[in-house]
């Protein structure tokens, strides 16, 4: 998965709040039909385990989040939380992806 290499810009301090806006995102989306029936047990799983600011957790919310939501997934990454280098790595992975 692309988006592994995206979690590791993410400072440990701020993966919870990265991962409470992100869920948060994907929960109120009008796209849940673009999303991959894996990746949301992938989700899910992690989620039961409470795992969701582990890096194949975040992994996977930050895919999902990107597939469905893409330009407001842009602004919680941009905005308060001021991941610049997340920015940067999402737009590399998602232009190789096609998406």
């Amino acid at each position: 998965m692309a988006y592994n290499k995206v979690v590791e810009t993410i400072p440990l301090e701020k993966r919870e709040e990265l991962s409470d806006k992100l869920i948060n995102n994907l929960l109120v989306s009008k796209n849940e039909n673009k999303m991959p029936a894996g990746l949301a047990n992938t989700i899910l799983y992690h989620w039961q385990q409470g795992l969701l600011t582990g890096d194949a957790g975040l992994a996977a919310i930050i895919e999902a989040s990107v597939l469905l939501e893409p330009d407001k997934t842009m602004e919680i990454l941009e905005g308060k939380l001021q991941l610049m280098d997340t920015v940067k790595k999402v737009k590399e992975v998602s232009t190789k992806a096609g998406k």
